[in-house]
């Protein structure tokens, strides 16, 4: 075995569409030894490999690491550490190795858990991040919506949280987008309509994939959505 270990790439993939990759990721991919893409234990299905696949070689091998959709803390450290080392066994080999992951890879993304975990294994560990395009950048874009100008903010919360801390924040902000908008989804849309912003909220789920919906009424969005949906809100709606 080297001594000399590879680099650890980050590689955000975006939303669904294979198109929104960026550049320096379709490079990335290219050059690297191994590739690495998160999937459920439940199937063994890789959505972000799916999006990486038509910009790999035929023979270019993906190794899937299984994360468990729980919140079980044990459960989830014990598959964070496994997984880190896995990632680690490749680049003590001298390999250069990319973790793909959907979004981007530092906000709400399974590659942030394997970061800390091999930062606390490894801590020299070389590691290089390349950004993605968000869910709700895509969903401003496909549906013309500005998300914040001049001296606007813009908050973005997980549609896990509690109500009462939802709605502080969404008091607070000028415009908000909710991410994981899916179970607490009558939560979320009860604590929008208190705050009469219901009107002013925009729904999107599975943008550039199969089953992509956009509502401008949330009253026709499903009342148990797909957990990749998330919503735009904005109290001075454009």
């Amino acid at each position: 075995m080297t001594e000399e270990y590879g680099i650890l790439y980050g590689v955000g993939v975006g939303p669904g569409d294979p198109d929104l990759l960026t550049l320096k990721a379709v490079q990335t991919l290219g050059r690297v030894e191994s590739i690495f893409a998160s999937s459920s234990t439940k199937n063994g299905f890789s959505l972000a490999e799916s999006i990486v696949r038509p910009h790999l070689q035929p023979d270019t091998a993906v190794m899937r690491l299984q994360f468990p959709m729980t919140s079980n803390a044990e459960t989830l450290e014990l598959a964070w550490t496994a997984n880190a080392e896995t990632i680690l066994k490749h680049l003590a080999a001298g390999e250069d190795v990319a973790l793909v992951t959907l979004g981007d890879p530092l906000l709400f993304s399974t590659f942030g858990y394997v970061l800390q975990k091999v930062r606390q294994l490894r801590p020299e560990q070389r590691v290089e991040i390349i950004p993605g395009i968000t869910s709700f950048q895509q969903a401003a874009a496909a549906t013309g919506t500005i998300l914040a100008e001049a001296g606007e903010t813009l908050h973005i919360l997980p549609g896990t949280m509690p109500a009462d801390a939802l709605r502080k924040h969404l008091d607070q902000a000028d415009n908000s987008v909710i991410l994981k908008a899916y179970r607490n989804f009558g939560t979320i849309c009860d604590t929008l309509d208190a705050l009469d912003l219901k009107r002013r909220s925009l729904f999107v789920s599975r943008l550039g994939l199969e089953g992509e919906l956009i509502c401008r009424n949330l009253d026709q969005a499903p009342k148990n959505p797909h957990y990749l949906s998330l919503l735009l809100v904005k109290k001075n709606k454009n």
